[in-house]
């Protein structure tokens, strides 16, 4: 009879979970679903398993609840896709000066600088990214 309270009380934390979002509640919907195994395989007294619930809380709380938090709350690499951008070939769509341009660079248009500031690069010029300054795509034209 216990482990089907352990079970209820463990559906109703995770439920719960889902309005508040934080996985607190679903470690310990997660250690009441671990209690209400462990008391259906060993008929130990009720404060066997609520001493058990207590270890398996706490381990949860402590050891995996950080784990999901860091996953969720990661925000994505941008250098990872900035850095795969260098080296592509693009093509100029308005004059490439020391102060403004423009390419087309895997078919998005990004404003661009030449790197050797002294050199223009007309439209329809091919060039190629030396690197990414914020927004700005500094190019180069191979020989």
């Amino acid at each position: 009879m216990a482990a089907i309270l352990w079970f209820v009380g463990a559906v109703l934390l995770a439920v719960a979970e889902l309005l508040v979002g934080e996985f607190f509640l679903l470690m310990l919907a997660g250690s009441a679903l671990a209690t209400a195994g462990f008391s259906w395989i060993f008929d130990f007294p009720v404060w066997v398993d609520a001493l058990f619930f207590l270890v398996m809380s706490v381990a949860l709380l402590v050891g995996v609840r950080p784990i999901l938090l860091r996953k969720l709350h990661t925000n994505p690499a941008i250098e990872g896709t900035v850095a795969e951008l260098e080296g592509r070939t693009a093509v100029v769509t308005r004059e490439i000066t020391g102060e403004q341009g423009q390419i087309k660079l895997m078919g998005e248009l990004w404003t661009a600088r030449p790197l050797d500031i002294t050199e223009k690069y007309p439209e329809g010029t091919s060039v190629t990214v030396a690197h990414i300054d914020g927004s700005t795509a500094i190019v180069w034209r191979q020989p």
